[in-house]
């Protein structure tokens, strides 16, 4: 790419993660992001579609695992989308290093719009209206990150404390918050002026390379030298491994966010979720009269309010309430609605099961 900045943003969409809490439907062979969760396409496709507008946006560059390159190139040339560049990781050193990789790939004032590969936007008109607003200032040099519209008092997602009014619908950060417990949750949504943390962010390029220098410069040396060292292949750049290693693990909320002073958010109701449970995937419905979800081949008898999901075998829910029940080719949960965040408990307890059969490591994420 030239020095100079096209008008247009480059979207970066950051594809780490191996939402365990999803098992069995993903796993480290077929990865969250990967996974069709509303039969629309899998969470990265509906990801990419967001910015497939060649009249605001450039082609999308992806930051990933080494392993991950062929999935993702097949799922976005399913769809059409011709990435600009797939970065691949040596290593997974947190969400500050993987953006810089795509900071150092474009030309300095370009804008970046980063997305996590595996949340979901119900109101898309809403989010570019967003991106609008918070343009102008992320063209001024802040970084501008966006604030999910609170709904209830959640305790699974940091917060976002309002400072001052900057304009055009934007504030100055006044605080960031990790998950709060339940009472302070009710009080900040009473309140209001709280926000969710969704980790979608607006910002020149040069603007974070130079947060990060002066907040992460250990991160900052090492990326850049992995950077300057990367090998391509084809339409995959892999930075130097001996150089990344050398770069701390740190998140760019923790390294960078919380210590700039030039940190905006641009509040925003636009149907987010994070699809971070099977909680989460029931609440996306559709429901049927009786209040359960269901997908794949299932017949749901006598039973009231169960998200029921097969991708393998025939399931049937007879006379049953308040259940998750997913079945894939190789595995099947069943969990009472309500705890579903304990599914990692079950991928600990097959971990420890492996370990005892065999001599090698167990898989973890795995089914």
């Amino acid at each position: 790419m030239s020095d100079g900045a096209s008008d247009r943003i480059t979207p970066v969409i950051l594809c780490g993660g191996a939402g365990t809490r999803l098992w069995p439907l993903s796993r480290l062979d077929r990865l969250k992001p990967m996974v069709d969760l509303t039969g629309k396409g899998s969470l990265l496709q509906l990801t990419a579609r967001r910015t497939a507008d060649a009249a605001q946006f450039e082609p999308p560059l992806l930051v990933a695992g080494t392993g991950e390159a062929e999935a993702i190139e097949g799922q976005l040339q399913e769809i059409g989308v011709a990435p600009g560049c797939v970065i691949l990781e040596p290593f997974a050193r947190g969400t500050a290093a993987a953006i810089a990789l795509a900071a150092l790939s474009i030309a300095p004032q370009a804008l970046m719009l980063v997305m996590p590969s595996d949340h979901l936007i119900g109101d898309e008109a809403a989010f570019g209206a967003a991106i609008a607003a918070a343009k102008p200032l992320a063209e001024g040099g802040w970084l501008v990150t966006f604030g999910i519209a609170a709904d209830r008092p959640e305790t699974g997602y940091g917060y976002i404390k309002r400072g001052e009014a900057i304009g055009g619908g934007a504030y100055r950060v006044a605080r960031f918050t990790e998950k709060p417990d339940a009472a302070t949750a009710s009080a900040w949504l009473a309140a209001g002026g709280h926000d969710w943390n969704a980790g979608i962010f607006l910002f020149r390029a040069d603007a974070y390379l130079d947060a990060l220098t002066t907040y992460q410069p250990r991160v900052a040396e090492a990326v850049q030298a992995a950077s300057f060292a990367a090998t391509r292949e084809g339409g995959r750049a892999i930075p130097d491994a001996e150089a990344f290693a050398a770069s701390p693990a740190q998140s760019i909320d923790r390294g960078v966010m919380e210590k700039s002073d030039r940190v905006a958010v641009v509040p925003v109701a636009m149907g987010w979720s994070d699809v971070g449970s099977w909680e989460a995937v029931h609440a996306l419905g559709p429901l049927d009269g009786d209040g359960n979800a269901v997908s794949g081949d299932v017949v749901a008898v006598d039973s009231r309010n169960c998200l029921v999901r097969s991708d393998g075998p025939v399931v049937v829910a007879l006379g049953v309430e308040d259940l998750v029940i997913v079945a894939t080719e190789r595995a099947v949960l069943v969990v009472p609605r309500g705890q579903t965040q304990r599914v990692k408990e079950a991928i600990d307890a097959l971990e420890a099961r492996r370990g005892s059969e065999s001599d090698s490591p167990p898989c973890k994420g795995g089914d």
